[in-house]
């Protein structure tokens, strides 16, 4: 189970709390920043997260463009605690620059910013060749496909706010099997097809013409 952080820090230690309370000690808990926090405060706040609540993955304590920062807490933080960026990378400069020397324990890749599945496939062979797994990031219709051809993929992230929006805009979306999405090979494509009639509601139709 993950959840934001660090927006507030001082409302974090009652929100994990809570959470680890609600799911027990067995599930692991993520956290993500977003970035949200400064470099001399995330050492602070990674060893809190992962010695008071067992956090093991730590994503985006610092901007993703802050490179020696994530770079420090993945050399210096706790062992079992993962950190992790690469949502927001677009080209393959910007995921070499994550593993060359390593920023970062598990690379993250977003198939709707990185190239679709040719970029997607650019950046498996990089993790693979630098022994360093690959997450996939949100919009699970698609990434389930894409990311079945990566050799090294750790997870593929499932937010119930964009399962939601995709199962109302599209039929052939995919809903977790014993823990995995498995793409329906009896479908063309992506396997999604749009369902115009109840997307019509959400039609934005420009500005007329002065």
């Amino acid at each position: 189970m993950k959840l934001k952080t660090s927006r507030e820090p001082e409302r974090d230690p009652e929100r994990l709390t809570a959470v680890r309370n609600a799911i027990g000690d067995e599930p692991e808990i993520f956290t993500d920043a977003n970035g949200a926090l400064a470099r001399k405060e995330a050492p602070y706040w990674a060893r809190r997260f992962h010695y008071e609540w067992d956090v093991r993955w730590l994503e985006e304590p610092v901007s993703s463009a802050d490179l020696e920062g994530l770079r420090m807490l993945r050399d210096r933080g706790p062992e079992r605690l993962d950190i992790a960026a690469g949502e927001y990378a677009f080209t393959s400069r910007d995921f070499v620059n994550l593993v060359e020397p390593p920023a970062v324990d598990c690379l993250q890749a977003d198939v709707t910013r990185c190239g679709g599945i040719t970029g997607v496939l650019e950046v498996a062979g990089l993790s693979a060749t630098r022994h360093i797994d690959l997450s996939a990031h949100c919009a699970p219709a698609l990434s389930a496909h894409a990311f079945c051809a990566v050799g090294r993929l750790r997870h593929l992230e499932y937010f119930h706010d964009h399962v939601r929006i995709e199962q109302l805009l599209f039929d052939g979306t995919l809903s977790p099997d014993g823990g995995a999405l498995r793409p329906d090979p009896g479908r063309p494509g992506l396997g999604l097809e749009v369902k115009w009639a109840d997307a019509e509601p959400y039609r934005v139709y420009g500005a007329r013409p002065a």
